[in-house]
């Protein structure tokens, strides 16, 4: 394991929990270099030059494929402030949908197990079993939801329908309850907003089918989901209620990556904000209007922020100081710099030639730099000056 000791001040939230300005919804022409979200101030990627390895996240039982990332905004039980929660995705055996683990990482680099949860309690239970994936977030009062999209006979995803579930974990690691219903069905990724005692939690599903079992289809249509979630104090959060925000959304079976669709989500401030959507079939970031109270659902392909360009299989979204969008490409290993206006303004390989190793991604809240899973190593790294 290589450790780096690396300032970062990050801003609360997981690879897509991450707050992002109103913005007009236009796909512009792509560029490497044409100004940021003000029209004049260099792109936010453009400031920085030297990729370095903060940690491995590769736990004591050997899983890897790291996917999810969530910054942990307030200490409580053995979370601590500032560190990174990072989930695996495969287990040692490198199968895809088997990994069990969420590791906690330090700023200067200190590593441990925050929780394994390769087994449910009895009263729980997860359609398919548990392979953990890039949604991630952390709740106020230290709770952590975790997505889970199982795998089973080799990495051959279950017969269930719906597929998988979100974990809810105390502050401790342990699992205390699952979250479950037609509409949850391989969940990806996930952006969370809160308020008082309650919070909004969007989760991009990656799999559909007609109802009833068997074996899931190569390809499909899928949706991006709001839950209602009530925060009682001192109680686990309980799931009230769920809503289908957009559809359409393309996905398919992959034997690299298992399953591509719709992953990275963003959601925008504002009384009523819009929600970002990086479509990785799509090669394009959708966005979804009045996301917090629209009870039908939107066209997730008619609404585009932008598309194609310099966008190759985009996965995790994070908002750079000033209000640009960063996505980070599954196809290539670069990230994309977009503004509000959808102009691809800047381009940096953050890993050259690193086709799949990109996942979640986040920024640094003072400005000072990129913080993103890699899975080509299994670690977690920091783009900065």
């Amino acid at each position: 394991m290589r450790h780096a000791a690396v300032r970062m001040t990050l801003l609360g939230g997981g690879a897509a929990a991450v707050l992002l300005a109103l913005a007009a919804c236009s796909s512009g022409p792509p560029g490497t270099s044409a100004g940021g979200s003000s029209g004049s101030a260099a792109p936010f990627l453009d400031r920085f030059h030297v990729v370095s390895q903060i940690a491995s996240t590769v736990p004591a039982n050997g899983d890897v494929n790291p996917y999810g990332v969530a910054v942990v905004p307030q200490s409580a039980g053995r979370l601590v402030r500032g560190d990174v929660l990072v989930s695996n995705f495969n287990a040692k055996s490198n199968i895809q949908g088997t990994g069990s683990t969420v590791v906690q990482v330090a700023p200067d680099g200190a590593v441990r197990q925050f929780a394994n949860v390769s087994s449910l309690p009895a009263s729980m239970s997860c359609p398919g079993g548990v392979g953990l994936t890039t949604a991630l977030g952390v709740l106020p009062g230290g709770w952590v939801v975790v997505g889970s999209l199982p795998t089973d006979h080799g990495g051959a995803l279950p017969a269930a329908n719906p597929v998988g579930c979100l974990i809810v974990l105390d502050s401790q690691g342990s699992p205390v309850e699952t979250w479950s219903d037609p509409d949850i069905n391989g969940p990806w990724d996930m952006t969370v907003r809160t308020a008082g005692g309650h919070a909004d939690v969007f989760v991009s599903n990656v799999l559909s089918r007609p109802p009833g079992g068997g074996t899931p289809p190569p390809v499909g249509l899928c949706n991006v989901i709001r839950l209602a979630v009530d925060l009682p104090a001192g109680q686990p959060p309980r799931l009230t209620g769920v809503t289908v925000v957009a559809t359409g959304f393309p996905w398919q079976q992959n034997k690299a990556a298992l399953i591509e669709g719709p992953t990275g989500v963003a959601l925008g401030t504002g009384p009523d904000p819009t929600l970002y959507v990086a479509s990785t079939l799509g090669n394009s970031i959708s966005a979804i209007p009045d996301a917090l109270t629209r009870t039908t659902a939107a066209n997730g392909t008619a609404d585009v922020l932008s598309r194609g360009g310099r966008l190759v299989g985009p996965l995790g979204l994070a908002l750079a100081p000033g209000g640009d969008l960063v996505a980070v490409n599954g196809g290539n290993g670069n990230a994309v710099e977009v503004s509000p206006s959808g102009r691809q303004v800047a381009t940096v390989a953050l890993v050259p030639g690193g086709a799949g190793d990109l996942f979640g991604v986040t920024a640094a809240s003072d400005g000072d730099g990129l913080l993103f899973v890699n899975d080509g190593t299994n670690a977690l790294d920091f783009f900065s000056g």
